[in-house]
């Protein structure tokens, strides 16, 4: 130990301790010597028990702390390098032989650092890169350290691995460009791909096919992303900007045409399932409900395509709507035709007692006979089905019609009303005649040719119309 190195106390005395008492409170520093300040880290406080029993144990050697380091009489804490001491800091709560352990210890931390990196770097399969920059940030905190111990030794020792680690780092730093070229170009011919799609016409691309490519191309960026090198943060941001764009690009117009499509699709299925709705609620009708559900078909035709499962779904429910309805109307047509079978015998048997009306010259005992058949033949009721009904009517108003005919051409001749009128509008054509007669004899004395001709077109009508009369 060197004679500047101060020595500890070897008992207790009033002087040592108002020296220990002093040093605890803040003691001004010289000028010329600058000091640093104390470590911010919680410091172990020193009691009169732990001193006593479990001293603290540094890593360095007291002869080693010793070798390399001193505490003044103003408690300051130094280093040696070379031949110059240098302050290093404070340790007010201990004894000398702990403030140099305390500043050994933070020494032997730069030491196992160092000593790690040096087995990594023999040992191989670390980055000479990283180590590198590693060793150089272990210097710069070696040096100027607030530490006791061969600082300059280890200095050297991190320089002799920096020297070391050199030619690695060039040659890692060298297939690290030729890997980065490579990815440039891979990354690229991606983004070159997803151009090449976007300029496509994606009004007549099948979307399928082309989701299909766009997602194995982000596939591949992600990949390549995660697993190649690192980019350039310009390069990097330059290709994403083109792949975002060409993306964009195709996911807008897919996108528009999806929305297109699904509006679509919703509108009809919107429309399709209130007419599921409208159909279902025919049910309680049953046959009567069948003209509606035949216009809500027409409907379901013109509402469009709503999606394949949409239309398949809605579709069955529809169908089975209406099935209810026709199996309902099947149900009431077999009891209806069961019912009308004895109905339409008794019709038929009118229609041959009907024959006689035609022979029946007595057109009021005709029209008697005809009577009783049409209200016999109305208290039958409905006959089905409606086509035997409408043929079976159609024998009989045939009849009706024949007999109506004959009323007309009888009430012609024999009706007073009409016939008084005949007698009464002739008397007023023949006196008309007479006088228009009269007329034309004196418009022929006095040579007047208009009153002529007047007069001959007037009794031309009314004699036309007297003939009409059958006077």
């Amino acid at each position: 130990m060197s004679a500047t190195e101060p020595s500890t106390p070897e008992s207790p005395n009033a002087e040592p301790q108002a020296e220990e008492q002093a040093t605890a409170a803040p003691v001004p520093t010289k000028p010329a010597v600058p000091v640093p300040a104390p470590p911010r880290a919680p410091l172990p406080r020193k009691t009169p028990a732990a001193t006593a029993s479990a001293p603290v144990a540094p890593v360095v050697s007291a002869t080693d702390a010793a070798e390399w380091g001193r505490v003044t009489e103003e408690g300051v804490v130094e280093v040696r390098e070379g031949e110059t001491w240098r302050p290093v800091g404070e340790y007010p709560d201990g004894t000398p032989e702990e403030a140099l352990a305390y500043f050994a210890r933070k020494y032997d931390d730069f030491a196992v650092k160092l000593g790690t990196l040096e087995t990594r770097a023999q040992g191989g399969g670390a980055s000479a890169s990283d180590l590198s920059k590693q060793a150089n940030h272990l210097l710069s905190e070696v040096t100027g350290a607030a530490a006791v111990g061969d600082l300059a030794g280890l200095r050297t020792r991190i320089q002799a691995l920096i020297s070391s680690l050199a030619a690695a780092t060039e040659q890692e730093q060298q297939a690290a460009r030729e890997a980065l070229d490579a990815a440039i170009a891979e990354r690229t011919a991606i983004v070159e791909q997803a151009e090449a799609i976007a300029a496509r016409d994606l009004s007549k691309v099948q979307w399928k096919q082309v989701t299909v490519e766009m997602t194995a191309l982000f596939d591949a960026w992600q990949a390549h992303q995660q697993n190649g090198p690192r980019l350039p943060k310009g390069t990097a941001q330059q290709l994403w900007k083109r792949f975002r764009d060409a993306r964009s690009t195709v996911d807008k117009a897919r996108r528009a045409f999806f929305s297109e499509l699904d509006d679509t699709h919703r509108s009809a299925r919107d429309a399709k399932s209130r007419l599921v709705e409208r159909a279902e609620a025919l049910a309680p009708r049953g046959v009567d409900g069948i003209p509606a559900y035949r216009n809500l078909l027409d409907e379901w035709k013109a509402a469009g395509r709503a999606g394949r499962k949409a239309d398949d779904a809605l579709w069955a429910k529809f169908k089975a709507a209406g099935d209810a309805l026709y199996a309902a109307r099947a149900e009431q047509a077999a009891a209806e035709e069961a019912d009308s079978a004895p109905k339409i015998v008794i019709r038929e048997g009118l229609l041959e007692e009907a024959k006689a009306v035609a022979d029946e010259k007595n057109i009021k005992r005709a029209r008697a006979l005809l009577t009783r058949i049409q209200r016999e033949w109305d208290e039958q009721g409905r006959i089905f089905p409606r086509e035997k009904e409408r043929a079976l009517d159609d024998r009989l108003r045939s009849i009706e019609q024949a007999l109506k005919a004959r009323e007309e051409v009888d009430w012609k001749k024999n009706n007073p009303e009409t016939k008084a009128r005949a007698n009464d509008m002739s008397s007023q054509l023949l006196e008309a005649i007479e006088k228009l007669e009269a007329e034309l004899a004196a418009a022929e004395t006095a040579g007047d040719k208009k009153a002529v001709a007047a007069a001959k077109e007037a009794l031309d009508a009314r004699r036309a119309w007297l003939a009409a009369l059958g006077a």
